[in-house]
Order: C-alpha cells, then structure tokens, then sequence
C-alpha cells in the first residue's frame, strides 16, 4: 500500500489519462471537449494534492522506495517537481479550455497529450537509471511534438513540429549514444553506478566523449545557444495553450533530467572542475543563451515569438545557477528549483494574458495588436502586465527572488563575472518586456489596423488567477517556498540520499 502510496502521483496522472481517452471515446458528445478541460485540470489537481501528501508525510520513513530503485529514485527531489509539474499541467489544461474552444479546436486528444506528456516529464525528474531517463525522454518529447503540430490546417504549425521532431530526434540520440558510451567505459547503466565508475577513473578518454554527447543532448532539452533554433518556431506556430505547456511543464522536465544527471553521474571532482569538466562549458553556454536569446527577443515584432527568446533566455539564467553547483550543490540547486517555481507561474500567466487578450479573428500576435488596449481593456493588460514585470524580474514580483537567489548562489560560489554578465542580460531583458506595456498603455492603433479583442472565457481567467496569486505570493513570501526548494536540493548534499 506505501508503494502505492509513493508512487501516487505517477499513478494519478497516467490512470488519469486513459481514464480521459475513454471519456472522449465513450462519453456523449456535448460540451465533451470542455468537460474534458475539466477532468485533466482535477487530474492535475489531484498529481499534486498526492505529491504534498508524500511530501508531508516523507519519503525517507517509506522503505518501499528501495524497491524501486536504481529505475526510479523517488526523493523529495522528484517529488518537487511532481508538484511543480502538475501545477503547469494545471495552467496549461485551464488555458486549453477556453482557447481551443474560442478557436474551434476542441479535440479531445489535447488533454490525453498533455498528461501522457507530464507522466513522462515525472519519470525523467525520478529517473535513476539511463534507460528510464531515455523512456521518459521520450514520453514528454513525443507528446510535445505532437502538440505542437496541433492546428493540423497551419503550415507553420506544421514546420515548427517536424523542426522540433528533427532536432529532438537528434539531440535523444546523441544522447542515447552518450549514454551507450557511459555504459562502456562503467559496465553500469544506474546513474549512480555511472557516477562510481567514473570516479574509479575507468576509460576516461571514452568517458569525455560520452559527458560532451550527454550533455548536448540535455541542453538541447532547455532549448539553451546553440542548440535553441526549434524554439522559435514550433512556439509561435503551436497552439498558444501548447506553447504554454512547453514553455513551463517541458523545459522544467528538462532541467530535472538535467540536474539529476550531472548532479549524480558527473559528479566527480575532475568532472566538476572548472580546467577539465563540464563548468565552464555550461558557463560559456548560459552566456551565449542569455545574450544571444535577450538581444534577439528586442528585435521581434511578434509577441509570442518574442515570449520564445525571453523562455531561451530564462534557461541562460538557470544555467547560471548549474553552474554554481560546483561550488555549493545544495544552495545552488535549490536555487534553481525556486527559479523554475517562479518562472513557470510567470510564463504560463504571460501566455495566458496573450490568450485573454485575442479572441477568435481578432487575435493579439504583434506589438501593434495591443496597442490601447490598456484603455480598452484596463483588467486585461493590468493582468499581462503583472506577468511581464515578474518575467522582468522586478519587485515584489515572484521572478525578483528567482533571480535573486540565483544570482547570490553565483556570488557566493565566486562566479563573479558570470553574475555581472546575468545582471547586465537581465537589464536588457527589461526592454522588451517594458515594450509591451508601452504599446498597451501609451500607444493607439493606427485608423483602419486591426486591434485585438478580448475573449470571455472562465476557464482562461481563472488559471489567469491562479498564476496571479502565486506570483503575487512568492514574490510577497518566499521564504517558505525556498525552504521547500532548498529541501528537494538537499539529497545532492554530502549527507543527501
């Protein structure tokens, strides 16, 4: 029964899932599509009502999770981002209820991919073992491909998804190989055994091949420079409520899989240090992504696209906070999971205010689109507004402590310079956020242009209440939260587990 009970929140969404697909296939055909926004909304509830509850009552008093191990590794790691997980599920599924509707796309299908997706992404932040790491991988990615092709009549849908399925196929398979390489040189494919391996120094010349193929396939996953050109694309030609899903629930999975690897396979002293290990390539990288993506984002017309250089560069910031990791784990990674609890409430609250504010035929896709629609609309670019002073990182916003507490990891870890070159990102970044309160607040439509319309939808505006409150809360109180992050972080400590 504790079995059962640890691995609740897994369970929840994948039986949620198919208990959804029958829904669609057998229930009766009014309102289904909204009904089933409904359904995967309380799925989502429900994955993260059960992982507080394994939280609360604590995975190191339930020795069932011995049992799972070395395939899934259920900690107070993975059951974070289980909770952080379902909380995007939980914006993504409300946002989908009223724009698939608005726009004539309700299809069952949309949800099944969504939780399907999720289960994945949860398998990757447990995973254990590479095999489970490459299911996982691959459950999330799928899903995501699919999404994104979502509006089956768009041609840039349809481009943005066979990019994002190219380069993802090619990114999983550097990975795989990376991984096939590991178990050659270590005879072991459990993270663990990988990292013991390595630190016995066995083959080390095939051992840097396979961390340098490992490691592109896991940026790849956080769409971080160079390896970043889907992004754009498949952002702005998939379904808004899609974008929000890959924004936030994808690139959170991603950084799971991301930290659980480097943390327990590449772990080694020579693997972390900054002459011969992975450091100063993520340092080097997390610059080219933050300035790369913040002085491309200035220069788009298009909102939503824009949204995509600002997520890019938001996976630079993170980086930053990896990369101090070496120095002090515990901190440092909490840090990171605080960031990527502000962020994905800030994300899926901008994106969800870009879908407030166009309804069908007269959506809002340029700057030009909102323009006035501040004394048009007052609540609906007070509320766009609110997400894009967090995204900016300026107070009491929950994104100013994200920032924050990554920035002094930084600094606490010696990383002087890298700090400097984030804050200075960070200022610019400032500009085309500032942009669009410009153009909604101090701006009119040209006579004749085309100006967005807000839609009237209660299940958009309540993930827009949601994603409000939380902003407002962790940026008001964040210490409790943080305390939370710094205890999922703690299992990388010298006395973790």
């Amino acid at each position: 029964m504790n079995l059962a009970f640890l691995l609740s929140p897994l369970l929840v969404i994948g039986i949620g899932a198919l208990l959804l697909m029958l829904a669609e296939s057998f229930g009766p055909k009014h309102n289904r599509a909204a009904g089933l926004a409904l359904g995967t909304t309380m799925v989502f509830a429900a994955g993260l009502a059960f992982s507080v509850g394994v939280w609360l009552y604590g995975v190191e008093d339930m020795p069932e999770r011995n049992m799972l191990a070395p395939w899934l590794v259920i900690d107070r790691f993975s059951i974070f981002f289980d909770g952080l997980l379902c909380l995007g599920g939980i914006l993504a599924a409300l946002l989908a209820g009223g724009y698939l509707r608005e726009h004539e796309m309700e299809r069952g299908e949309f949800y099944a991919l969504l939780l399907f997706a999720t289960m994945g992404a949860m398998m990757v932040a447990a995973a254990g073992d590479a095999l489970i790491v490459f299911v996982g991988l691959e459950t999330m990615s799928i899903g995501a491909y699919a999404l994104t092709a979502f509006r089956r009549t768009s041609p840039r849908s349809a481009e943005g998804a066979l990019k994002y399925f190219l380069l993802g196929s090619f990114a999983a398979a550097l990975l795989l190989y990376g991984f096939a390489l590991l178990y050659g040189a270590t005879g072991h494919t459990d993270l663990a055994g990988i990292g013991k391996g390595i630190a016995a120094g066995q083959n080390p010349t095939m051992v840097l091949v396979a961390v340098a193929l490992v490691l592109a396939g896991l940026v790849f996953k956080v769409s971080a420079v160079p390896f970043h050109m889907w992004t754009p694309d498949a952002y702005e030609g998939a379904p808004t409520p899609a974008t929000t899903y890959m924004a936030a629930v994808v690139k959170c999975g991603g950084f799971a899989m991301l930290l659980r690897v480097i943390l327990t396979c590449f772990a080694d002293k020579g693997l972390m240090s900054w002459s011969a290990g992975w450091p100063p390539v993520l340092a080097w990288i997390a610059v080219l992504t933050m300035t790369v993506a913040n002085l491309v984002a200035g220069q788009q017309e298009s909102v939503k696209r824009m949204l995509a250089y600002s997520s890019i560069a938001h996976a630079g910031y993170l980086l930053v906070g990896v990369v101090s990791s070496v120095h002090n784990v515990p901190q440092a990674t909490s840090s990171v999971l605080f960031y990527l609890l502000t962020y994905t409430v800030s994300t899926a609250g901008a994106f969800g205010a870009l879908i407030l504010c166009g309804r069908k035929g007269a959506e809002s896709v340029s700057y030009e689109d909102l323009a006035g629609i501040g004394r048009r609309h007052p609540a609906a670019a007070l509320a766009f507004s609110l997400f894009l002073v967090s995204l900016a990182g300026i107070p009491p916003t929950a994104g100013f402590f994200g920032k924050w507490f990554v920035f002094r990891a930084a600094m606490d870890s010696g990383f002087y310079t890298l700090t400097i070159v984030a804050f200075l990102n960070s200022v610019i970044g400032v500009y085309y956020y500032l942009r669009v309160m410009v153009f909604m607040y101090m701006r009119e439509p040209a006579a004749g242009a085309p100006f967005a319309t807000p839609m009237k939808s209660g299940y958009v505006n309540a993930a827009l209440i949601l994603s409000a409150i939380l902003v407002i809360a962790l940026g008001v109180m964040p210490g409790s939260s943080l305390d939370v992050a710094i205890k999922a972080a703690s299992i990388f400590g010298p006395n973790g587990g």
